[in-house]
């Protein structure tokens, strides 16, 4: 005789989780209704600067045009407006060193962070439209670098530190980068690992990149680096130096945001370009709905990477915009040992922890 396990084929919320969730069903029911006027709620989320008249221009499709005669800047709806609205003591992100080294942020703290880089960009004569390659690990530098970019309307590309000095140089010719962001190297399982010299071997190559004409780099190790005077600079004598003060401008909705290229394991990398209004809305709306995000309540961890597209919609620009606090992670899940994760978790009061399978 054999015995049959029983299991349940659902496993519905609690009553008090439902009760308390940011949307039902009536979500949905409010899109399938009107489509544009749903999705102008989802927008009405953000700051506007200029408030757009319409939400989808489809007049030339397949190629559509979201909240096309509005103007926004991203960064001021990730930092700025939360200050303003008296947030600025809360923490934005805890950041946790792989070493055991550990910062609070608050988003007072990040905006002054972000706008001295902006005006350390702008003094090294990047204007809107430029493009800058950030080649960087989990450190607090990175996601300030795509704020600031965001802020100056400069077009980042985040390349995965782990990526090679070819695969880096593919992305910075494409999209003919001006600045490379870097450090100085990464911690992997309690090692110092180089990084810049990896930049140096990427911009060298066939002639040299051409677009490039500064590296920007974050000391991050202490570990010694190649340095080509009158081109790269050091983030704690420029950055560091510069006012924390800036005012952002408004950009047009279909500004460039990032481009965020595939992997190129099956051809040339393909760069895909995301402009700003659509993209913010679509990041906060999901963000703020699929997680459940109750601001200034939950601890949120995303433990992806920035150089991919989860890092940056749900580390960096849903969470922020939608007033996050969380947990940046430098190092790997499993140095010193597999308790890493778990002892982030407790010691942060993590309530929302999205991760991968592979984990």
């Amino acid at each position: 005789m054999t015995s049959v396990a029983t299991h349940s084929d659902s496993y519905p919320p609690s009553a008090e989780f439902t009760a308390a969730a940011n949307t039902t069903g009536a979500l949905a029911d409010r899109a399938t209704a009107d489509r544009d006027a749903f999705w102008a709620e989802q927008a009405g989320r953000l700051h506007w600067d200029e408030p757009f008249t319409r939400v989808l221009d489809w007049d030339d499709a397949p190629f559509a045009r979201w909240f096309a005669d509005g103007k926004l800047n991203v960064a001021y709806n990730c930092v700025d407006r939360h200050v303003v609205d008296g947030h600025g003591d809360q923490v934005a992100i805890h950041w946790v060193g792989e070493p055991g080294d550990a910062v609070d942020i608050t988003y007072s703290e990040l905006l002054a962070g972000v706008s001295r880089a902006a005006n350390a960009l702008t003094a090294l004569g990047l204007v809107a439209g430029d493009r800058v390659a950030i080649y960087m690990p989990m450190v607090p530098e990175a996601i300030i670098a795509m704020l600031a970019c965001a802020r100056l309307g400069l077009t980042h590309s985040v390349v995965f530190a782990g990526f090679s000095p070819s695969a880096l140089r593919q992305r910075v010719d494409d999209a003919a980068a001006k600045l490379v962001i870097t450090t100085d190297g990464q911690f992997r399982r309690g090692v110092a690992a180089p990084l810049k010299t990896a930049v140096d071997e990427a911009l060298s190559a066939d002639g040299g990149a051409k677009s490039v004409e500064h590296v920007l780099v974050v000391r991050r190790t202490g570990i010694e680096v190649p340095w080509t005077e009158g081109r790269d600079l050091w983030w704690h004598e420029t950055v560091a130096q510069a006012s924390d003060l800036h005012v952002p401008q408004a950009f047009d909705a279909e500004h460039p945001l990032f481009i965020l290229y595939t992997s190129g394991t099956t051809g040339k990398p393909k760069g895909i370009l995301h402009t700003s209004g659509g993209y913010l809305t679509q990041a906060a709306y999901t963000h703020h709905y699929v997680f459940d995000h109750k601001p200034g309540r939950d601890v949120y961890w995303c433990t992806a990477d920035i150089g991919w597209i989860t890092g940056h919609s749900y580390i960096v620009y849903g969470p922020l915009a939608n007033r996050a606090t969380q947990i940046v992670y430098e190092g790997t899940p499993n140095f010193p040992d597999g308790h890493r994760h778990f002892d982030i978790i407790e010691k942060y009061g993590v309530t929302i922890y999205y991760t991968a399978p592979t984990l």
